[in-house]
């Protein structure tokens, strides 16, 4: 799903509406550490306390276990940002996380291969 083009919080002219220090509350830190290759799923609770309508959009995209670095890009915000907003969410009990595998070597043809066939499919 790309990120969206407009509404609320974006114009498809002007760009992004909201700066990403507004969407964070200021706070410059996650509290809670986060890989960007960490695993988020939603846990269908409902977050206690109020949150911000980024909040309800991260919880969107992840009813599977999706990346962090894939929320970043599909909301369209720095991934510094995008962790705290996950942070929140954590905390609150709305989504759960999950450390990438390490598993898998880094260097591995097929892996490798294989995103660089996904990078292709994106230009």
């Amino acid at each position: 799903m790309p990120a969206p083009k407009d509404g609320p919080l974006l114009d498809g002219a002007a760009g992004r509406l909201v700066r990403p220090y507004t969407v964070s509350g200021g706070r410059t830190r996650p509290a809670v550490a986060l890989d960007l290759l960490t695993l988020v799923i939603s846990t269908g609770s409902a977050p206690d306390g109020p949150l911000g309508p980024e909040h309800g959009q991260v919880l969107g995209l992840c009813p599977a276990p999706t990346p962090v670095a894939e929320i970043a890009g599909r909301m369209g915000l720095p991934a510094t940002v995008t962790k705290i907003l996950l942070a929140d969410l954590v905390q609150c009990g709305a989504i759960r996380v999950r450390p990438p595998s390490r598993f898998r070597d880094p260097t591995d043809q097929l892996l490798l291969e294989a995103v660089l066939d996904g990078l292709r499919r994106q230009l």
